[in-house]
């Protein structure tokens, strides 16, 4: 995605007001415009190289009338903006300069991505000729140009830098999972699943603080049921009560600000209620953000919230 703001060459509208770490903002003039949804990853670029990545969390959809620009000769908004000169225009249809655009409104839907959670910074790790190359279509001229994941995360790895993990199937299984057929169902790979979490976060419960490994569990930060597989970062080792409340989602992490929010039915028990507001007692990752947002969108969203 090509974010240059009101910074545009193409001159039949005004920009838009991209914040590229927090939001962006199209129409439906653009190409492309209907084939974004969220937990897909972005890359966000402005013509000179890489500015970030992320994945998108939701995407706002609204209405809204805005004035769309053309030259008088030919009628077409194919034109950018001169630096110098009193003809400010340059008609690349009619190959002429010209003074002043014609404006008529339009009805326009719009669109805004907020992807915040998981931005990761990677001024310049990409030129904009790699960007290019990188394109479904290299030689597109369209601020919203599709490209395979894999091969713009091999060319992110080659850089030495991180690339963000998605909410589902993007992100690193890194244990086999799955389930097998036995008296009871099992889950598969739990052990080393478990293992990997103490080697990296040692005997600390997420939400509570250092605790023996014997009073915790392995809990996966998404529905295991759904994804069938144990996901690099994708989990914390949390005391078994404090497992289940996260599962139920009495008890959900603030993607944000990496807070503890206790669900107001269970905050009057002191055991649970002192935890309300306090930070996480690990770390918190990009990738944590990612599998903690969904589940904070899935038990606070304001209808949660109130019920």
């Amino acid at each position: 995605m090509l974010a240059v703001g009101g910074e545009r060459q193409h001159g039949g509208n005004d920009g838009y007001d991209d914040d590229p770490a927090r939001h962006y903002s199209w129409d439906d003039t653009v190409p492309q415009h209907g084939n974004i949804a969220a937990g897909d990853v972005i890359a966000l670029w402005d013509k000179k190289s890489l500015l970030g990545m992320s994945v998108i969390e939701k995407i706002d959809m609204g209405s809204d009338v805005k004035p769309s620009y053309f030259h008088h000769g030919c009628g077409r908004a194919d034109f950018k903006q001169l630096k110098t000169g009193d003809l400010r225009w340059w008609c690349n249809k009619c190959e002429v300069r010209f003074a002043e655009r014609g404006s008529r409104p339009r009805n326009v839907t719009t669109y805004r991505s907020h992807h915040s959670r998981a931005w990761q910074d990677l001024n310049g790790r990409l030129s904009g000729r790699q960007i290019r190359e990188l394109c479904d279509k290299p030689k597109s001229q369209h601020s919203m140009r599709p490209a395979r994941w894999e091969k713009v995360r091999e060319a992110l790895r080659e850089t030495g830098a991180q690339t963000p993990a998605t909410v589902t199937d993007g992100a690193r299984a890194v244990i086999r999972g799955g389930r097998r057929s036995a008296t009871v169902q099992i889950r598969e790979g739990q052990g080393p699943f478990r293992k990997r979490l103490l080697e990296d976060q040692g005997e600390v419960c997420a939400f509570s603080g250092p605790t023996p490994a014997s009073a915790m569990e392995a809990a996966h930060l998404y529905s295991f049921a759904e994804a069938g597989q144990h996901y690099e970062y994708g989990g914390f080792l949390l005391r078994r009560d404090l497992h289940r409340l996260f599962d139920l989602g009495d008890i959900a992490v603030d993607p944000t600000t990496g807070t503890l929010d206790v669900h107001k039915k269970v905050r009057d028990y002191p055991l649970y209620g002192d935890l309300h507001g306090k930070l996480l007692a690990v770390p918190l990752r990009a990738e944590h953000r990612v599998w903690l947002g969904a589940h904070w969108d899935k038990h606070r969203s304001p209808q949660v919230a109130d019920a």
